[in-house]
């Protein structure tokens, strides 16, 4: 087996490979000057089982097309040098947010995306908790690995909350899934009941609007589930109408801490008791740097992605880590 780590995912890369008691393998990276670059693997990748891991959010001084951009192309570079099979580790997978057409002649970028990983001979892409799982998983062709961090924050829950009663509580109507399977997940894994509620949220040309709200909050640890964090204006607005309803005490779960611009005033908001992501993206550990003061905590993923690996390496069962029965 051979894994990779491509500039600006080596931390995590890192992680993963502690994970599975080896070393990440070395590779080359070169940008021109005219913007262009090259990425090659130092060592022989014929026969081998590969895998490349990059998270595809844009960051300073590399967009979210410069990092697909390098992916796609080291994969097809293993493909070219006789790999048996690469798979691709996009922990946060880009464009995923872009499923479908919400208003006339609109792109639907998973699927371009898809049709670009494969085209590259992608024999596998494994993602963390992806903005729309349907959707990435119909997407695709090749086969798909789809990393659940359910059992990463049910201890949280149990944590924070103490003995308050909890309500696992999506911030959209979109994510109501994800908040219903993160309840089934703590109740099954503690034997407590938790309430459920979730609000309404709808977006046009960058204005919100929605008033709906459902769910008894009242007196309760709210755990405002979502996939990732960009601005933080969707939990704010999630938190401000649970306080309004008598939620004692309010937190922030998310998978892709994504950090933005203007995220500040979600780091300064005291409607937040804390907000916890986990380290599929390096801007969650330097949002920790940046503001010490913040209500922030990063859960590695590392672990659970390396045990993937191991298991699909070996040809083991992962039907656990997936958030399903096997």
């Amino acid at each position: 087996m051979r894994l990779f780590a491509l500039k600006g995912s080596e931390d995590l890369g890192a992680a993963v490979a502690h994970a599975l008691w080896t070393e990440l393998d070395p590779h080359e990276e070169r940008d021109f000057e005219d913007g262009e670059h090259k990425a090659r693997p130092l060592v022989s990748v014929r026969g081998e089982d590969v895998y490349v891991l990059h998270s595809l959010a844009g960051s300073a001084g590399s967009s979210a097309n410069d990092k697909l951009c390098k992916l796609l192309f080291f994969i097809a570079t293993c493909r070219e040098n006789g790999a048996e099979r690469v798979t691709a580790i996009t922990p946060y997978m880009a464009y995923a947010r872009k499923d479908r057409q919400t208003k006339a002649r609109d792109p639907v970028t998973t699927r371009y995306v898809a049709q670009l990983f494969e085209a590259m001979g992608t024999g596998r892409v494994i993602v963390v908790d992806v903005h729309n799982f349907a959707a990435f998983q119909n997407a695709f062709r090749c086969e798909t690995v789809h990393l659940d961090t359910r059992k990463l924050f049910c201890p949280v829950v149990h944590t924070l909350a103490a003995d308050l009663p909890v309500t696992i509580f999506s911030p959209d109507g979109g994510g109501v899934k994800r908040a219903q399977l993160l309840k089934q997940a703590f109740e099954a894994d503690t034997g407590a009941e938790a309430g459920f509620g979730f609000m309404e949220k709808r977006r046009s040309r960058g204005i919100v609007s929605g008033d709906l709200f459902a769910g008894d909050v009242d007196g309760a640890a709210v755990f405002i589930v979502d996939d990732m964090i960009n601005t933080g204006g969707t939990i704010l607005r999630a938190a401000a109408a649970c306080r309004e309803r008598g939620a004692k005490e309010v937190y922030a779960l998310a998978a892709h801490g994504v950090f933005g611009k203007g995220v500040e005033q979600l780091f300064a908001s005291p409607l937040l008791d804390r907000i916890v992501v986990t380290d599929s993206l390096p801007a969650a550990e330097q949002a920790v740097a940046r503001h010490p003061a913040a209500k922030l905590d990063v859960l590695p993923c590392g672990p659970l992605i390396g045990e993937a690996v191991r298991r699909l390496h070996t040809r083991g069962s992962i039907g656990d880590l997936l958030g399903m029965e096997d």
